[in-house]
């Protein structure tokens, strides 16, 4: 029997882009405001050059993207002549800003009412690659518990995210079903994990390896209580 259902965050439950417009908007924004110069004498090209090295240089900060926001922010102000110490507290408050914004997200209309009803029998859990703090937004009441990559150092489809999850089933993994959007960080993760899949294929798709496949939050109450009948 299904006792705990988690969920991916970014494009399952809400459109992730507005809201990181807003947030990349928030972030420049407080750069123009304070530090123009990084903006100014800064580009496309410096940005991925810094973004690379930084990744070359601490390689553990692929799965920790806020600290990885905040190191390009900071080796991009020294780039532009901010001392280390000043360039690392600009890149807290630039960071602030983006994050502010980051969890003003445009919600799916079917995610409210879907997890007020599931909450009502299942425990909630969110398994995001992002840095969104999903109780920061109108859905963080449904969630019992959320995980993040950079809380366990390891982002989907490495198992660890669903390993950390199938704790609240002592390890029963027949009582936790996943649901993403991403097949291959989704799907093939919780499957790593023996996780059970649903692909939230908004576009439509066919897969040899989710469990099943949806194109709408709407038909996920019946998928569940087909599951349930059938176990």
């Amino acid at each position: 029997m299904i006792e705990v259902i988690t969920f991916d965050l970014d494009d399952t439950l809400w459109d992730v882009r507005p809201a990181l417009i807003k947030a990349e908007a928030a972030q420049n924004l407080w750069l123009e405001t304070h530090y123009p110069k990084t903006l100014s004498e800064l580009g496309a090209e410096d940005l991925k050059r810094i973004r690379q090295h930084v990744l070359t240089r601490e390689p553990q900060l692929a799965h920790r993207i806020s600290a990885f926001r905040q190191t390009v922010l900071q080796q991009s102000l020294e780039e532009t002549g901010i001392a280390t110490a000043e360039a690392e507290w600009a890149a807290k408050e630039a960071f602030e800003a983006f994050i502010a914004r980051r969890h003003d997200v445009a919600l799916y209309p079917e995610s409210l009412p879907l997890l007020e009803e599931l909450s009502q029998d299942y425990i909630l859990g969110a398994l995001t690659n992002g840095n969104a703090d999903v109780t920061k937004t109108p859905l963080g009441r449904f969630f019992d518990f959320a995980l993040k990559a950079e809380d366990v150092g390891a982002a989907k489809p490495e198992p660890a995210l669903f390993n950390h999850a199938l704790q609240r089933v002592a390890g029963n993994s027949s009582a936790l079903i996943h649901i993403g959007d991403s097949h291959d960080h989704d799907v093939i993760g919780a499957n790593r994990a023996g996780i059970r899949s649903v692909w939230f294929a908004q576009q439509g798709g066919e897969s040899d390896v989710a469990d099943h496949i949806i194109e709408c939050l709407t038909e996920i109450p019946s998928l569940l209580r087909r599951l349930q009948e059938t176990a």
